[in-house]
């Protein structure tokens, strides 16, 4: 169950760095797309995190990780309407200009790490 642990945290740390490189690769080059698009290796990181974290808890499989999992996924579920309605506005209003791959990889970056810190939130709570 330990090795488990380290596991998730070994990765997220690599995912990290991944990510740190990356971003300096692109903010030395001067293309910001390709900064928005490594931001999914910042949300594998975050997401590693949490189940490093979770892993204990997630492992029993109770009636109190059944609903951190349905709570989760609940409050999620509007976050997800609130960043798809503010994406869509800023993207009307032309405040922001981003390709679609861009904003695809925006959304999923974000999806990511609300449902997993949601849960990570809602397990200290419950």
């Amino acid at each position: 169950m330990k090795y488990s642990r380290l596991a998730f945290l070994f990765i997220g740390i690599v995912d990290l760095v991944l990510f740190v490189f990356l971003a300096v690769a692109a903010t030395i080059t001067g293309d910001t797309g390709l900064l928005s698009e490594n931001l999914i290796w910042l949300a594998m990181a975050v997401m590693a995190f949490c189940l490093s974290y979770l892993f204990p808890q997630f492992i029993q499989k109770d009636e109190r990780m059944k609903l951190i999992r349905q709570k989760g996924i609940f409050f999620s579920f509007f976050a997800f309407l609130f960043y798809s309605i503010l994406l869509t506005t800023l993207l009307h209003t032309n405040l922001i200009q981003l390709t679609g791959s861009e904003t695809i990889s925006i959304l999923t970056s974000l999806m990511i790490c609300t449902v997993f810190i949601s849960w990570v939130v809602l397990s200290k709570i419950y």
